[in-house]
């Protein structure tokens, strides 16, 4: 299965949303669609799932267009709309029903979605008793209810502390083997770098960068190291670099940081030369590896800080 989105804009009014916004997501993969608050995500989210019409382009499944199919959708939305005074199983019960199930299917599959999430005590219960984060599992198992083909993740990690973020991603990457097509929208940059195989990066309503993120950082120098030693001493590591004439002569700079010593190379061709040189020289290390830029780091190249509203 193939979702494409072909130079889709959008407009409200004279704000030019959505400005030919152009990518495809494959089915078993993460895909990560990032930029900051305000970039465009959300509205090109909505013409997915034609809640919006575009005022042109078109979205194809398999080179149908998504408003004739009957692709089954998921969806977690940023702002979440569940009922907080209602029953958790009632809900599932009822938004299933809503979703073509019969309720006694949706709440047997409610049930068993919050059970993986570790979250089945709540079943029973009314949604504004649970905190945030249990309330977000209780929209993500909503979410999956229909066993959906494809999975719209907006701001997924919103409220959930690192052992329930596990959990999320346990279960995600959990659908993403059995080949569901699962989008991913966040101006997290960390969690989207740890989940997703390919990106889209939204500024403005425009991509700036589309395309599978091992390839992305690939493109980047590689002319920086990571050099951990073997043992705590950091500080000593760098001495013994500098003192290694031969060494010094291939490094433009280094630095000491809670990692290791991080060096930049003169040219990128230097790596193998350098490793030599100190396997030579008797210093031992733990690991020897390549700097990659951080997505957040390639963000902030292409569409300024992730954390700044537009």
């Amino acid at each position: 299965m193939q979702l494409i989105v072909d130079k889709v804009n959008k407009s409200f009014g004279a704000n030019h949303v959505l400005k030919d916004i152009s990518f495809s997501v494959k089915s078993g993969i993460a895909y990560g669609l990032i930029g900051r608050n305000g970039s465009g995500k959300t509205t090109t989210i909505r013409v997915i799932m034609n809640l919006f019409p575009a005022d042109s382009g078109v979205v194809t499944l398999d080179g149908v267009p998504t408003s004739k199919v009957s692709a089954k959708f998921g969806y977690l939305p940023e702002e979440r709309g569940l009922y907080p005074k209602r029953v958790i199983a009632d809900q599932m019960a009822y938004i299933g029903e809503l979703r073509g199930m019969k309720p006694a299917d949706a709440r047997k599959r409610g049930e068993a979605l919050l059970e993986k999430l570790e979250a089945g005590e709540y079943y029973r219960k009314k949604l504004d008793t649970l905190s945030k984060g249990n309330q977000q599992k209780i929209q993500l198992a909503i979410a999956l209810l229909n066993e959906p083909e494809i999975i719209i993740l907006d701001e997924p990690f919103s409220g959930l502390d690192p052992v329930n973020a596990k959990l999320l991603k346990s279960l995600v990457s959990e659908l993403v083997r059995e080949g569901r097509t699962v989008i991913f929208s966040s101006h997290q940059m960390g969690n989207v770098e740890e989940f997703c195989d390919e990106i889209c990066m939204i500024d403005k309503g425009q991509i700036v960068l589309e395309g599978n993120l091992k390839a992305i950082k690939k493109t980047y120098p590689r002319n920086r190291v990571m050099i951990v030693p073997d043992g705590d001493d950091i500080a000593d590591l760098r001495r013994k670099l500098d003192g290694i004439p031969e060494a010094k002569q291939l490094i433009d700079a280094s630095e000491v940081t809670p990692r290791g010593c991080a060096v930049t190379l003169k040219s990128e061709r230097e790596k193998g030369r350098l490793l030599a040189l100190i396997t030579q020289s008797g210093i031992e290390v733990d690991s020897f590896t390549i700097i990659e830029p951080s997505l957040e780091e390639i963000f902030v190249e292409r569409a300024g800080s992730a954390d700044e509203t537009v």
